[in-house]
């Protein structure tokens, strides 16, 4: 047994690694080692405390996570206040000029002397949050309040992953109190967002309220749930360490530290340069992977700082230079759909316009019925919309107390939109979804590219050539309206297309007369049925055996179907049910697209019927294809996930996190050499493993 001094040893090295590999995940964005190895260096150190909780530290990256819910936020005085900075009012170019002559007249500069250096960096649009640490450790974690008392939320902000719970060096500081903005970046609140809307949850107004409001969660484990980020940008209490000389060498001091801060900040001189970096990031402000609602200059010597001191509870030395609202109020006129390349109805708020974000809105998407019923949005509504970067513009709120007609009626979807408004076949909402779809698959105008792209892949109906850009010509220019116009193309047609010589046109009609000889299952799959994917299209191709009793079957029927539930029966039966789907099949079998039909069979054949297969990582001699043609001809089925249902996961080289869950889970695993044994016929089905 392991003495209690190897044991801490091991421990301290299992933290130093796993800080580590955060900081390079979290803090610069260039993991050096797998997930699933990361993994198991954190499960190993939480089973290695489990054991001995004599030494858990608080600085351990297990400590991240949990902790009893609040009752409340202690307060906090702040040792050296966390003073707001004065907000130029003027957006224009005059608004860098102003400050630059301030700064002038208060240290009495005179006309010829050299120009100011100053450290330009962004104004994020979150949470001011102060951490301290004491000899490197962080102990506490408190928001800005009034400046001079604020709350207590470090079980909340340790839960933030970029922030380290012990900063690196031998020698930290004995005190070091470091400023910054706690903020949620825009794909990790689209992402937060769009789980919420599935899962039925509450979503989000806006990135900067995301932010406040899981700083200020009561639980921490809720707040561990919010996906938040940090960026350091100044000092409070500082003791025993040599504080740079400069503002922008502090900031480096601060990232040797192994704080995030921010590599959007530069050091320029004079006003003409505070423009330029002012004019820079607005002409990229919608590209940032974050919000911001400005820029702020600060005078880049701390002696300079010194001098000029403070004014009013704000730093003469420093000032922000805002940009647009990206939030303002408007009106609902009326409330639309648009059908999109999947078939999803999306309500659309048409909206008078208003400039919001840099640009004038008339727009904005309302995502679902269920966030439409959130909301209690209604046409005739006063409502804040927002628009953020590329992200489309979007209503967050209604004020109520502006309705002017409280009998408005409610918006609902399906009652307004029967129909598709754009092709007329019927729409449905499946159980479990938020999503109303149109069920004109193959038909429907806004659905033609979605569907010739899925129809023409290697999977389906493999035509070689036909990609995005010629689908994109071959539907404008309104020569192909469905799949079934596809066999209907002459060679000076397609030659005639934008980079499509004689030469090409030739190929790509070969391939798409070559696509006319294929299986009932990939034809299946080729129609994009929703729900159906390529191993679904199998399992009905076999248990039917003809498309004829698979386009008449009711839902029912399918219930023999492996793997085949009231989902996926529904998405079928819907399909076949709409008449412009039924006429686009015919056209493509009146075509010459055939397929030999094949006996029903109600089960699986095979001595590995019924057995699930996962594969994962790249086997020795063979393709994951490959793999997988051969389980599927012994009767087995390969899925995409490990779950208590599958029999066996198959790893390679390199394998990830499939397997993990395969050994966390039980489930038997198989090397390409066992594998390739289980499916010798006088093998399968009896090996013990």
């Amino acid at each position: 047994m392991s003495s209690p001094a190897a044991i801490a040893e091991r421990a301290h090295k299992l933290r130093e690694q796993i800080n580590y590999h955060n900081y390079r995940y979290y803090v610069l964005d260039n993991p050096e080692i797998p997930d699933a190895e990361f993994d198991r260096l954190f499960r190993e150190l939480q089973a290695l405390e489990a054991e001995h909780p004599e030494i858990i530290s608080p600085d351990s990256p297990t400590q991240r996570v949990g902790g009893q819910p609040l009752e409340g936020f202690a307060q906090v005085r702040h040792r050296v206040p966390m003073l707001s900075i004065r907000t130029e009012t003027d957006i224009e170019s005059s608004g860098a000029y102003n400050f630059d002559a301030r700064i002038r007249r208060e240290l009495k500069l005179k006309e010829d002397d050299p120009p100011i250096e100053y450290a330009c960096e962004l104004k994020f649009d979150g949470l001011a949050i102060s951490l301290r640490y004491e000899h490197g450790v962080l102990v506490q974690a408190a928001t800005r309040g009034d400046g001079e008392t604020g709350e207590d939320v470090t079980q909340n902000v340790r839960t933030i992953h970029c922030i380290p719970l012990r900063l690196k060096g031998n020698e930290p500081p004995a005190v070091l109190e470091v400023r910054g903005e706690a903020y949620m970046s825009r794909p990790d609140f689209e992402r937060y967002n769009e789980k919420q809307r599935e899962s039925g949850g509450t979503p989000l107004v806006n990135p900067r309220n995301g932010a406040a409001g899981s700083i200020r969660q009561l639980d921490p484990a809720m707040a561990a749930q919010r996906p938040l980020s940090f960026y350091a940008y100044g000092l409070g209490e500082v003791a025993g360490w040599a504080i740079p000389a400069s503002h922008y060498a502090v900031l480096d001091a601060l990232s040797d530290l192994g704080m995030p801060v921010s590599h959007e900040r530069a050091v320029v001189q004079g006003p003409q340069g505070l423009v330029q970096f002012h004019d820079d990031i607005g002409r990229r402000r919608d590209s940032l992977p974050f919000d911001i609602d400005g820029v702020v200059y600060k005078v880049n010597s701390l002696e300079l700082q010194a001098r000029l001191g403070f004014v009013s509870r704000e730093p003469r030395w420093a000032v922000a230079h805002k940009f647009p609202a990206q939030e303002e109020l408007t009106v609902v006129e009326a409330i639309e759909v648009q059908v999109g390349r999947t078939g999803a109805l999306t309500p659309v708020a048409r909206l008078k316009p208003v400039f919001v974000g840099g640009v004038t809105v008339s727009n904005a998407t309302l995502h679902n019925q269920d966030e439409i019923d959130r909301l209690d949005v209604r046409e005739g509504d006063t409502v804040i919309v927002r628009r953020a970067g590329d992200v489309i513009p979007e209503v967050v709120s209604v004020i109520k107390d502006r309705r002017l007609h409280t009998d408005a009626p409610r918006f609902e979807m399906l009652k307004r939109y029967p129909v598709c408004p754009v092709c007329g076949s019927h729409v449905a909402r499946q159980e479990g979804e938020a999503a109303i779809r149109c069920t004109g698959g193959l038909y429907c105008p806004a659905q033609r590219k979605q569907a010739l792209l899925h129809f023409a892949s290697r999977r389906a109906m493999d035509i070689e050539g036909l990609g995005e850009k010629l689908v994109d010509q071959l539907v404008d220019t309104g020569i192909v309206r469905t799949p079934a116009d596809l066999y209907k193309l002459g060679i000076a047609k397609v030659a005639s297309l934008e980079r499509m010589a004689e030469k090409s046109a030739s190929n790509l009609l070969a391939a798409i007369e070559k696509s006319k000889h294929t299986t009932l299952a990939r034809f299946i799959f080729a129609l994009g049925i929703r729900n159906v994917g390529e191993a679904t299209a199998k399992d009905i191709a076999a248990h039917f055996g003809n498309l004829d009793a698979l386009m008449n079957a009711d839902e029912t029927a399918f219930v023999e179907v492996p793997d085949v539930g009231p989902i996926v029966a529904q998405s079928i039966t819907q399909f076949f049910a709409e008449p412009h789907n039924r006429e686009v099949v015919e056209q493509l079998r009146a075509a010459g697209v055939n397929w030999q039909d094949a006996v029903p069979r109600r089960k699986p054949l095979g001595a590995l019927a019924d057995k699930t297969f996962v594969l994962t990582g790249t086997l020795p001699s063979m393709s994951r294809d490959e793999a997988k043609e051969k389980i599927e001809a012994a009767g087995g089925k390969v899925v995409g996930s490990v779950s208590k249902k599958t029999d066996y996961v198959v790893a390679g080289a390199e394998a990830g996190s499939k397997l993990s869950k395969a050994q966390e889970l039980g489930v038997t695993i198989l090397d390409e050499d066992a594998l390739l044994l289980l499916l010798r016929p006088e093998v399968q089905g009896r090996l013990d493993f």
